[in-house]
């Protein structure tokens, strides 16, 4: 390959470099308006059905874009209140699961584990578990969905 032509590339491969790099930049500074999601308030269960201490697993299911979508939460009561923790383990999404005798939060995927609050105790999990709105409307348990 002679000199000009190793020259050609460099140049061309210089301004593929700077249209890529323009491309990020604005990409990054004017993303694409993401469609909001609302909130839904999905019936869970009924006031009676909760626990009057401690955590317990509640499936729920609701309409989701025409197909029926089966889920679930834990919900904690204490002196504080309700708490509803989502059953998704912070660090890949993984399903968690609640340990009654070491009264914890066990992802089996990783190993990662939360406390009764929902904070990481341990394993790979960047941030606590994320927490739910609920509330109680006439009887009846409801919780906070994005959909």
């Amino acid at each position: 390959m002679d000199r000009r032509n190793f020259l050609k590339r460099v140049v061309k491969l210089f301004f593929l470099s700077l249209n890529l790099s323009l491309i990020i930049i604005i990409s990054y500074l004017y993303p694409s308006k993401i469609k909001q999601k609302r909130l839904l308030n999905i019936y869970v269960t009924d006031e009676e059905f909760l626990p009057k201490k401690g955590i317990k697993r509640f499936e729920y299911s609701f309409d989701k874009d025409g197909e029926r979508v089966t889920n679930f939460v834990f919900i904690k009561r204490d002196e504080e209140g309700l708490t509803a923790f989502s059953p998704f383990c912070t660090h890949l999404g993984c399903l968690i699961r609640w340990n009654n005798i070491h009264k914890e939060f066990i992802c089996a995927c990783h190993g990662g584990r939360f406390d009764k609050e929902g904070n990481v105790i341990a394993g790979p999990p960047p941030r606590p578990l994320e927490r739910m709105p609920i509330e109680i409307k006439d009887g009846k348990v409801f919780l906070g969905i994005k959909a």
